[in-house]
């Protein structure tokens, strides 16, 4: 069975695509499911003002422990590409772009 016309080319990605679009679905991702580190480094930033640098280092090592493990999982990354096929299959068949919904850092 051939498979259907135009196949292979849904499946190529452009560099911006795999170097940014998707890379910026992971980030999305990634700080939604670190959202408690997310938001302890949040807390910690707004209540110590100027001396963050130096008190909120383990909440801020924490964050970039949760956000790496994710960037540098390769089963996370084919998820993320998986969704961002998806949406772009989506556009062009419809022509409307789905709007994504932005998380605020101080949530």
């Amino acid at each position: 069975m051939e498979p259907p016309p135009g196949a292979a080319e849904n499946s190529k990605l452009r560099h911006v695509e795999k170097d940014v679009l998707i890379p910026q679905i992971m980030r999305e991702r990634a700080k939604e499911l670190c959202s408690d580190k997310v938001q302890a480094f949040t807390k910690c930033c707004q209540e110590t003002g100027l001396l963050m640098v130096v008190k909120c280092r383990q909440e801020n090592t924490a964050l970039k422990d949760c956000l790496v493990g994710y960037y540098s999982d390769p089963l996370f990354y084919e998820e993320c590409k998986t969704e961002y096929l998806k949406q772009r299959e989506e556009y062009r068949a419809t022509g409307i772009k789905k709007k994504r919904q932005k998380l605020s850092s101080n949530v």
